[in-house]
């Protein structure tokens, strides 16, 4: 199965085999990733042809919508097939005006879980993130007492496996000695590019790092470079882009957004894109 997978095969633990390249499930939402989607039954087809083609690692949480995007999973793909897994996170909640609101209350934190195990119809997470920082970046905060908290209920089987979002280098060792930790999922890509050294540790650990907004978010990544190597290779510059991530560790791991049947084709179809090493040297002069 492994070798058949989009992007290849990544085993981070005993029984979690992910396809690197993953599916992002944020943008099935309305707005703002607020409210319903505006088209539902598009949203539907989505998440089965992201199944049908291999992938084999979503991404989601219960505080997009607000449960909006569990509850259309669930729909769409339950009952689940055996090797998909569905990666999730806690530490925030929303306002009735779309806004975030930090919610990590080692109490709250376990809320959470269980509403995300309601809304997908689950009996056990196979991964939960601890949201850290904010949308975007990382702070040091202490986050000792949140993930003991996600360490309690996976020693209660309501949790496979531990990870985090939004961290530092050190966060990661904090987190480490309370319990194993096999994802981070940070702000990278070929044009943001602070956390180098926690992309390098990751593939050091043998820990998946998840890069969100590999394409950008909601600043698409804009560059002549990428452009002009996306020309040369008769791809587009997100493929490019999503190659580029690919190449840069042997455990990144994809989890790139869309509402659309036509942008997930695309995206899977990046994981056949091979970049030569002077395309290599040239993108990663990007953030330079």
């Amino acid at each position: 199965m492994s070798e058949n997978l989009p992007g290849g095969a990544l085993t981070v633990a005993d029984g979690l085999t992910l396809s690197r390249m993953g599916y992002g499930a944020m943008q099935l939402a309305g707005p703002g990733v607020f409210g319903p989607p505006r088209d539902r039954e598009q949203a539907l087809a989505v998440l089965r042809e992201a199944v049908d083609l291999g992938v084999r690692h979503i991404d989601t949480s219960d505080f997009y919508g607000p449960v909006v995007v569990n509850e259309l999973i669930r729909e769409a793909l339950h009952p689940y097939p055996e090797d998909l897994h569905l990666v999730t996170k806690v530490g925030a909640r929303r306002g009735a005006d779309g806004s975030w609101i930090p919610a990590s209350a080692p109490d709250d934190l376990k809320a959470q879980v269980r509403e995300n195990l309601q809304h997908l119809g689950l009996d056990t997470l196979d991964v939960v993130n601890l949201r850290v920082g904010g949308t975007e970046t990382a702070n040091e905060a202490p986050l000792g007492a949140q993930f003991a908290a996600l360490a309690e209920l996976r020693q209660e089987g309501l949790i496979r496996h531990l990870g985090l979002s939004n961290v530092t280098l050190n966060q990661l060792t904090e987190a480490q000695a309370i319990a194993p930790v096999v994802t981070v999922q940070n702000l990278y890509n070929v044009a943001n590019r602070q956390d180098d050294a926690l992309v390098d540790r990751c593939a050091a650990e043998n820990i998946a790092f998840a890069s969100f907004f590999p394409l950008g978010g909601f600043t698409p990544l804009q560059s002549d470079t990428l452009n002009d190597v996306a020309v040369r290779l008769g791809a587009t510059p997100q493929q490019v882009a999503l190659a580029w991530l690919l190449q840069r560790s042997p455990t990144t791991v994809l989890i790139p957004g869309t509402s659309s049947v036509g942008h997930l084709r695309e995206n899977v179809a990046a994981t056949d894109l091979k970049l030569p090493a002077d395309a290599v040297e040239e993108l990663d002069a990007i953030a330079s």
